[in-house]
């Protein structure tokens, strides 16, 4: 078994509880759609930042330029960022996937006010932790992010590699479309959320997850400390996706049991 199977075995039971999770049976209708969205963009955003911090460390962004020594994980780590950060929305105008994303929670009525805030509080990422931990972000939230930008300051190119290739989930696409073809089915449209979806998938594709396995691959070389530790890092970035699925879990089946008492009062 090489080493990648040894990851992939290691976060198996992570991966399954996290493509099994009754979080997708609540998702019923839009009002869970929306509580779902402002809680999962907060992974959108900070997608962004893993990325960048990749972009850094295995590509030239330096002046001047020098060409790095794997021409292969540059192409996929610039390839990742241009369809990310400057794609074209559904009315063809370029942006972020991210501003896309926040598009579509406007189209269903989700509030964007929190991750705006902390956006435009991020001047730098020793300011933006404080910013976090000082915030009234959902708990689950604070320990997400915490999570990702102290991995980005301490935790060194093969840990963000990890977090960036096993720490991220592919079950949404397929989940919301679902809720979609039933909203639709009322009568009930939103384009940006459909079009955000479907573009996702259309520039995630096949290749993308294999080329990840490979920059983890050259990243750690033939060092066994750095394996071991991409593969901590593997589990702990589940594990943090895990506890944010559960609380993304708990307030929508509150919130769903209080609607009920409505309609029974």
């Amino acid at each position: 078994m090489n080493r990648i199977e040894n990851i992939e075995r290691a976060v198996d039971d992570l991966r399954s509880s996290l493509a099994e999770h009754r979080l997708y049976q609540l998702l019923r209708d839009i009002d869970d759609i929306q509580t779902f969205m402002e809680y999962h963009v907060y992974a959108v955003w900070d997608f962004m930042s893993l990325l960048k911090a990749l972009q850094q460390q295995l590509t030239c962004t330096a002046v001047p330029w020098r060409p790095r020594a794997n021409s292969h994980t540059v192409r996929f780590i610039n390839e990742i960022v241009w369809g990310e950060e400057s794609d074209v929305n559904a009315d063809g105008v370029p942006a972020s996937h991210y501003e896309m994303y926040l598009d579509a929670m406007r189209e269903v009525g989700a509030d964007t006010a929190g991750i705006e805030t902390l956006v435009d509080a991020a001047a730098d990422v020793s300011s933006l932790l404080s910013h976090i931990e000082s915030s009234d972000l959902p708990a689950a939230v604070q320990r997400f992010l915490s999570f990702t930008f102290r991995l980005i300051t301490e935790g060194g190119t093969h840990r963000i590699a990890s977090a960036f290739t096993f720490g991220r989930e592919d079950l949404i696409p397929d989940m919301f479309l679902g809720i979609l073809r039933e909203q639709e089915a009322d009568g009930l449209l939103y384009p940006q959320l459909r079009y955000y979806l479907e573009r996702h998938i259309e520039v995630d594709g096949d290749e993308h997850g294999p080329l990840s396995l490979q920059m983890v691959s050259e990243v750690c070389g033939e060092d066994e400390r750095l394996w071991a530790e991409a593969q901590e890092t593997a589990y702990e970035a589940l594990a943090v996706r895990l506890q944010l699925w559960d609380a993304i879990a708990e307030q929508i089946a509150m919130q769903q049991a209080e609607r009920e008492v409505l309609v029974m009062a």
